[in-house]
């Protein structure tokens, strides 16, 4: 069972069971970084079962301009599935559903602004997106480049580093060990090594800065099958 909420509509319950699930999963998080990172989001998606949760992702959907065209920004923040639901599409067909309802009726077009330090949340781009950035089989281009950079400067000040494409925060949150290792075999996916590469302080806590526009058009095969259950005609 999956859900969306207005951040300011959580629950005490709700807020425990998010932060005790982060905990499990990060080392470096405290209760007072959590509950400040949650206060300036404005969405929040959990996967429950049987009550349990068992993943969320908090979300900030705002408007801007670039090039003085209104846009619409997602900013995706805490993010975490525990991994006995790691083979479930359960959390990314409840995060497309979600994102399309919620851009519904907003100005331009829709810019995901993503921050990976896993190569598990970096994989979820090749498999749900058409296009995306950074990536190992195509240059970005300078428009994205230009946007990338704006959007990340305007969120995260100094913590972003543009030359490397890496946001770094003081308190960074690490996976614990058991979790941050690179499975056997999976180092030989092009996406995996891509990732590898271009953040290489990942154990760290260091984030990679992606980019994709959220759209229907953009959706991969598997991206529609989250959207339809099934390929249109």
């Amino acid at each position: 069972m999956s859900g969306l909420f207005p951040r300011a509509a959580l629950t005490a319950t709700q807020r425990d069971d998010m932060f005790a699930l982060l905990e499990t999963h990060f080392e470096g998080v405290t209760r007072e970084r959590f509950e400040h990172d949650l206060q300036e989001k404005n969405w929040v998606i959990e996967l429950r079962r049987d009550g349990r949760l068992l993943g969320f992702s908090t979300l900030l959907l705002r408007e801007a301009r670039s090039d003085g065209q209104p846009i619409t920004v997602l900013y995706s923040g805490d993010t975490i599935v525990a991994p006995e639901a790691w083979g479930s599409p359960a959390l990314a067909r409840a995060w497309i559903a979600a994102v399309n309802q919620l851009r519904a009726g907003r100005p331009g077009p829709c810019h995901w602004l993503l921050l990976a330090s896993g190569f598990r949340t970096y994989r979820f781009l090749p498999v749900f997106w058409r296009e995306f950035h950074p990536r190992h089989d195509a240059p970005m281009p300078p428009e994205a480049q230009r946007l990338m950079a704006e959007l990340a400067r305007a969120q995260y000040g100094g913590a972003y580093d543009a030359p490397a494409g890496i946001v770094r925060f003081p308190e960074p949150q690490r996976l614990r060990a058991r979790l941050a290792g690179i499975p056997p075999g999976r180092a030989m996916d092009p996406h995996v090594a891509f990732f590898l590469e271009r953040n290489p302080g990942h154990a760290q806590g260091d984030e990679l800065v992606c980019l994709a526009e959220i759209c229907e058009a953009n959706l991969t095969r598997a991206g529609r099958r989250m959207v339809t259950h099934e390929l249109p005609p």
